[in-house]
């Protein structure tokens, strides 16, 4: 379990395949290394997977990625180079300061705008209509496993898909992978998981007949 508070970036130096899954080599900020063990979890751009290796005098932590997380997040993207947003799970001594993120990544999102608005960045990113249920007007949101609030929603932006926007303030911009994102970058998508379990508790209506 996270917090969607990104501790820092971490850089991919390697992405290895196979027939069935995807080996990411990424180097990790010292903070992250030191406290991240073998077997441990780590949240990789808002996706919860599981430090395989390490090697200590490169500050390199091991993933693998399995065809089942290909398929539902960006990850089959992802290339060499390429800045992710990294974050340990939530201690129950720790305070929370985002919202509870699982790091089960439920669809990918398509950025359609960013523009700076005063001194923020208001992102723009359309979904698929069948997570809109679960996106609410000044609710929480994951985006590549940031924790950020809504601020507007579009329910019809383009057929088969809407809309959320958020505002993005300065620290976040720079301490996130958001300030290497573009127009029709693709980001993961974690809806609030409280939505979620309340439709999955509330009686389903019977259909009329």
């Amino acid at each position: 379990m996270f917090t969607g508070i990104i501790k820092s970036l971490g850089t991919i130096n390697k992405v290895q395949k196979n027939e069935f899954q995807l080996r990411f080599e990424i180097c990790a900020s010292k903070d992250i290394f030191d406290t991240t063990n073998i077997g441990d979890s780590v949240s990789v751009n808002g996706v919860c997977l599981t430090a395989i290796n390490k090697v200590k005098d490169k500050n390199i932590l091991f993933f693998d990625v399995v065809d089942e997380t290909l398929q539902k997040t960006n990850f089959k993207l992802l290339t060499n180079l390429e800045k992710v947003n990294l974050e340990t799970p939530l201690k129950m001594s720790d305070g929370l300061d985002g919202h509870i993120v699982q790091g089960h990544v439920d669809t990918i999102g398509t950025i359609i705008n960013n523009e700076l608005i005063d001194e923020n960045w208001l992102l723009e990113i359309k979904i698929d209509k069948k997570w809109m249920k679960y996106c609410i007007l000044k609710g929480s949101i994951a985006i590549d496993g940031i924790s950020l609030t809504i601020a507007k929603i579009n329910e019809d932006y383009d057929g088969k898909y809407g809309s959320i926007s958020m505002s993005i303030i300065p620290h976040t911009l720079e301490n996130t992978n958001l300030q290497f994102k573009n127009r029709k970058d693709t980001v993961n998508i974690e809806t609030d998981f409280f939505a979620k379990y309340i439709e999955k508790l509330l009686p389903k209506k019977e259909e009329d007949e």
